[in-house]
């Protein structure tokens, strides 16, 4: 089978599966809401950043974002899924590349929504408070949640290859991003700038004190993805179906 004819497939499993539908909906309707209520609080201190608080909603939607990459993985493991995946595609490296595809492309769509909706909702919400942003800074805004929540969806995909469990994988970022990056939150300038949820999250503030920039904030995070593809394209190679 062909690469076209494998992504074909493995778009209409994310299309006909409900709960990953209900999936990117979550990323959407979270990140709103979110940012929304981000920017009821009008306790602004002197670190107050417009941007960040616009699209704060991000920090929860991404949440849906890793579920979806899981479970859209996690799904071949059971019933034998993945045995009919691989009788149809027999190359694996080409089956794996059309399933991190199918979850990457409407998670990026399904983010540039998004951002667009937080970013009209959380100004809105912020009235007078937003005019500090720029436009530069409001699109930047926008495309970097989209592609933060793309990549985050992957890295989670990329996990779930390597445990063959949605909920290992889950049990393990949902932790991490709720709790172990809130508490590193605010050490700037040291190794907590470097993990993925940190370091992408840069693209959202209108300033930064740390070692990395907006767009290299995203490349370190895109390297961690990277780097969880990697291992997961590996697993599926060696491992028995």
């Amino acid at each position: 089978m062909s690469f076209a004819l494998a992504l074909r497939a493995e778009l209409i499993k994310v299309r006909t599966l409900r709960p990953l539908l209900w999936g990117l909906a979550a990323v959407l309707g979270a990140t709103v809401v979110f940012s929304a209520l981000a920017g009821l609080d009008d306790s602004a201190g002197p670190d107050f950043d417009p941007l960040f608080t616009t699209f704060f909603g991000v920090v929860f939607g991404q949440i849906a974002a890793v579920t979806f990459g899981a479970q859209a993985v996690s799904a071949e493991y059971q019933g034998g899924a993945l045995r009919v995946s691989l009788a149809a595609v027999p190359d694996r490296g080409r089956w794996f590349l059309a399933k991190t595809v199918a979850i990457g492309v409407p998670v990026l769509g399904i983010g540039l929504v998004t951002g667009a909706a937080g970013l009209v909702v959380g100004t809105s919400v912020l009235g007078s408070r937003a005019d500090a942003l720029t436009w530069p800074e409001e699109l930047r805004g926008v495309a970097g949640s989209a592609v933060y929540l793309a990549l985050m969806a992957l890295f989670a995909a990329g996990l779930t290859a390597v445990l063959r469990s949605g909920v290992a994988t889950l049990g393990i970022l949902v932790p991490f991003l709720l709790i172990v990056s809130f508490v590193v939150g605010g050490a700037s300038g040291s190794v907590a700038d470097f993990l993925p949820d940190k370091a992408g999250q840069t693209v959202l503030h209108q300033t930064w004190d740390g070692a990395l920039g907006p767009w290299s904030g995203l490349a370190v995070t895109a390297l961690w993805t990277a780097a969880a593809l990697g291992a997961g394209a590996w697993c599926v190679r060696r491992r028995d179906a």
